[in-house]
């Protein structure tokens, strides 16, 4: 006979179909809260441009009902738009993921060396014209993000995995693949590092369905990970020594944890571009939307997704006509909130 579950504060029981597991009330409310926001955000960047569309008529046009502005909504707008939501959502979920790991609230792709990974090799590729096309450089952002990943990791290993030196190890590779990018712009081919210099800026501009599909499925096959490490959350929030007395496979968790935020932040920069702070804001506004002692996976990538989306709405509108890197407005406002939790957490604040 099952002990009936006991719902902890703060928390509802929720079974279905044999399945028992806890919901955590605020977070179901941020969720809820980030979805009608984000929803309102969307229809404000479909609306707004050159020339404003009627709400009414874009949710024609998405919906597939006959409407004059299906070229400006339909074939310009809205995969920009699609393509900002699933790279905001995957770099929201990887942030949230490598804070896990890190145990540490300023660690971010940006920080441990995994969005330089994908910028150094996508330059040096561009600029020593080894990569002449669009479409080779998500796979090439892809695959210097996961090497440099992996750096790290193998480098901040010493019988674990420790949060400090997961950091550390991740600044310093950050400085060194930075330093390197530089030498790339230096000495490459003039004009392809000028088109790496636009790059690595992180921009939305001419981005499409193509992007979008695979990021799209990338995502899609991540859930059933993100929903597992939901659940290992609560593992990895004892100290080793606990953990290990309870049994539980500490570094095969963090493993785990790591590479999805790894392979997520480095599909998103082959989408769009390195597009700063983006992972680094969007895990610490959810955990105070919710109120939680984890950070909420889904709140996370909420949360991104509505950063990119709203930012490429300001990067398109402030000094229109002329249209701005998304990556120029997240790095913007991430920057100050940067020195923020720098300052918080040398007062000690959580």
């Amino acid at each position: 006979m099952t002990a009936p579950m006991v719902p902890l504060r703060g928390y509802t029981a929720v079974r279905a179909r044999g399945a028992s597991f806890l919901l955590h009330r605020r977070s179901a409310y941020a969720a809820l809260g980030l979805l009608v926001a984000l929803a309102a955000t969307v229809v404000a960047s479909l609306c707004l441009g050159e020339s404003t569309v009627a709400p009414g008529e874009v949710l024609k046009v998405v919906f597939g009902q006959p409407s004059p502005h299906e070229l400006v909504v339909g074939e310009f707008r809205l995969p920009r738009v699609v393509v900002g939501l699933l790279v905001g959502a995957a770099l929201g979920l990887a942030g949230a993921l490598i804070q896990t790991v890190a145990r540490n609230p300023l660690a971010s792709p940006d920080v441990v060396g995994v969005s330089w990974g994908a910028t150094a090799t996508v330059v040096g590729l561009l600029a020593y014209g080894v990569v002449d096309s669009t479409g080779q450089v998500p796979y090439a952002a892809v695959a210097g993000g996961l090497v440099a990943g992996l750096l790290v990791y193998l480098l901040a290993w010493r019988r674990g995995l420790h949060a400090q030196r997961f950091v550390l190890i991740g600044i310093g590779i950050s400085v060194a693949l930075s330093s390197l990018t530089s030498v790339f712009l230096t000495k490459g081919d003039g004009f392809q590092a000028q088109a790496a210099k636009v790059w690595m800026t992180g921009s939305l501009n001419g981005a499409g369905y193509d992007q979008a599909g695979w990021l799209a499925w990338v995502l899609l096959a991540a859930v059933p990970v993100a929903l597992w490490a939901a659940r290992a959350q609560r593992s990895i929030s004892f100290d080793d020594a606990t953990a290990v007395g309870l049994g539980l496979r500490l570094n095969r968790i963090r493993l785990g944890m790591a590479l999805l935020g790894v392979v997520l932040a480095s599909c998103a920069a082959g989408a769009a571009g390195p597009v700063d702070f983006v992972a680094l804001m969007a895990p610490q506004i959810a955990v105070r939307l919710a109120r939680s002692a984890q950070i909420p996976l889904f709140c996370s990538a909420l949360t991104g997704a509505l950063v990119v989306v709203l930012a490429d709405l300001l990067a398109r509108r402030l000094l229109a006509p002329t249209e701005l890197p998304v990556g120029v407005v997240t790095g913007l406002v991430g920057a100050p909130y940067l020195m923020w939790l720098l300052i918080r957490s040398r007062r000690g604040g959580s």
